[in-house]
């Protein structure tokens, strides 16, 4: 069924490709119609993907943590986990800075500047230490939940369940109900990801029908060199899973194929947050270890949208001959790595994060503008990116707290259940 599925996703791809081009050749008058209709069905899955996150990341964390035992072992466990996102963030954003320096890809820019104080209409004030830190905490659990916000979702959840693991008599029950919440939040899941081919579909075709092929050549050189250094940053993540986790690290890329082109296709890194997750528990990571460092990851390891921040804020100073020191590239990684923290669930992030940040160093804020038009294309690349990112970090974790069992396949009907822990079987299937 998995290479099935596989094949549905690549075939959707191709063909939003070809329908795309078509539409955008021949039909240049509704071309914008016709994407914004199409478009439709992939805003639906995106939306059905909103409508399931919150639940199962609440559920899945809670019962996860609540399993874990010791508060002890969650602080120690909290530590790995953040310890694996700085070194990564660091790495990204330093390959990003190393890639654009060499490549130097705005330093003959061929095209129009844009005026340099001209507004891209990017919310640029959405980033301030202060904001990021009283929004950490959520207002209300369920103003959390209807937002979307898992960074508040993970916070609420590690307080909820560490109180239950206080209460371990009085708990039993509420326990019992998360982890049957879980499980038919797993099987809804299975319900929402059968349209996933068809949204990849209509994301390819509305994109392409839209903007068409033709405006990547504009920024070729920008885009080739932002994607080599992309494939060096997978190559990076490759050796590293391959030194920590060994030969069978390979079956978890095998594992992830279809969270990864469901990622690029549809240049969401949350769309491919059950099939991830559902990847790692076949791979043998403890649910309690994949439910606590998989959420955490969509707010602190993003990786391919940490090297695009680096590289595109330098491009846009080369496009303008803004000379920049090495001191000062380096002060705009730091500045990077905090801000990049900061705007979890602000849309179009990695813009605003850029924005921001390029007003700090006096470059102009308008260079975004030669890039917004691809920016989607780019998109995509960042999402995978991040997917290979978090599920490496989860099962580095597991690894290390000898949380990393058997591989589990899963039989005919199956389904991926809360409580799979290496070396037991699922307590329940679901059947369909």
């Amino acid at each position: 069924m998995s290479n099935r599925f596989t094949q549905y996703i690549l075939a959707a791809m191709v063909l939003g490709i070809v329908m795309g081009a078509a539409i955008f050749n021949f039909l240049p008058d509704t071309r914008a119609e016709w994407a914004s209709s199409i478009n439709l069905i992939a805003m639906m899955f995106l939306r059905l993907i909103k409508m399931i996150i919150a639940p199962l990341v609440f559920a899945t964390l809670v019962g996860g943590i609540a399993h874990m035992g010791s508060g002890a072992r969650l602080g120690r466990i909290f530590a790995k986990t953040m310890g694996w996102f700085v070194s990564a963030s660091l790495v990204s954003l330093l390959l990003g800075l190393i890639m654009v320096n060499l490549l130097q890809p705005g330093a003959n820019f061929p095209g129009t500047l844009p005026a340099a104080g001209q507004s891209t209409g990017l919310p640029v004030s959405a980033f301030s230490i202060e904001k990021f830190l009283t929004h950490l905490i959520p207002t209300s659990i369920a103003d959390a939940m209807a937002q979307n916000e898992i960074l508040q979702i993970v916070i609420f959840a590690v307080f909820f369940s560490v109180a239950m693991g206080s209460m371990p008599e009085r708990s039993k029950p509420i326990l019992a109900m998360i982890d049957d919440v879980a499980h038919i939040m797993l099987k809804v899941t299975s319900y929402v990801m059968l349209f996933a081919p068809l949204a990849v579909w209509a994301a390819i075709t509305a994109t392409v029908a839209k903007n068409g092929l033709g405006v990547l050549w504009k920024l070729v050189v920008f885009m080739g060199g932002f994607y080599l250094a992309l494939a060096i940053l997978w190559v990076i993540l490759v050796v590293v899973g391959f030194v920590v986790i060994g030969p069978r690290y390979s079956h978890l890329l095998k594992l992830i194929r279809e969270p990864l082109m469901i990622a690029f296709s549809t240049a969401s890194s949350e769309a491919a947050y059950p099939k991830t997750l559902e990847g790692l528990t076949k791979f043998g990571a403890s649910s309690r270890i994949s439910s606590f460092v998989l959420p955490l990851g969509y707010s602190f390891n993003l990786d391919g949208t940490m090297m695009y921040c680096t590289f595109a804020s330098i491009f846009i100073a080369q496009t303008y001959h803004i000379e920049m020191s090495l001191a000062t590239q380096l002060a705009m990684l730091a500045t990077l790595m905090i801000t990049s923290k900061g705007v979890a669930g602000v849309p179009r992030a990695s813009l605003v994060v850029i924005a921001s940040t390029l007003a700090q160093f006096g470059i102009p804020e308008a260079g975004l503008l030669m890039i917004m038009g691809i920016d989607t294309f780019l998109d995509m690349g960042r999402s995978a990116t991040n997917v290979i990112g978090n599920s490496l970090a989860t099962a580095v974790v597991a690894k290390w707290e000898g949380e990393l069992g058997p591989e589990h396949e899963l039989g005919p009907g199956e389904q991926v259940t809360p409580d799979m822990v290496p070396g037991e079987v699922p307590a329940m299937a679901g059947h369909g």
